[in-house]
């Protein structure tokens, strides 16, 4: 990204502050919308990296919603799942690097589907009820006799 700045020293308009300094510069990105605004591509990168929802990054670079998921929606997605890779990453290193049980637990549920009480898949099946007769009745009367 190039950017030129050239200081200025304002003093007799709107939006200057007596002594800031004001400069211009030239932003390099995807030139969007009707109002032709142009965001840098590594903005959109950084914010999707940490999660911002795709409303506030619209509101953040003053553009339509819909225009921006149009604009950006590679750049989003790539991010958001690099950011995925990275978490999952440090998950996995916690757990078996530090051996941190909480996080072996956690992760043996959800990457393992394994479960704190297992069902087996037969559980849910009655189980039989069988009423037999015993054979000693019928022996005992033979001896009585």
């Amino acid at each position: 990204m190039t950017e030129h700045s050239q200081d200025k020293t304002l003093d007799s308009t709107e939006n200057a502050t007596k002594g800031k300094k004001y400069g211009e510069k030239t932003v390099v990105g995807r030139v969007v919308g009707r109002n032709k605004t142009v965001i840098p591509e590594e903005q959109v990168a950084q914010l999707a990296q940490i999660h911002c929802t795709n409303k506030e990054m619209a509101d953040f670079f003053n553009v339509p919603l819909q225009t921006f998921v149009d604009n950006f929606r590679d750049i989003i997605t790539k991010n958001r799942e690099l950011t995925k890779q990275r978490l999952r990453k440090a998950q996995l290193d916690l757990a078996l690097d530090k051996h941190d049980k909480t996080m072996l637990i956690w992760l043996g549920k959800n990457i393992l589907s394994q479960q704190e009480s297992p069902i087996g898949e037969d559980s849910s099946q009655v189980l039989p009820w069988n009423i037999e007769e015993p054979k000693d009745t019928e022996e005992n009367s033979n001896e009585e006799q």
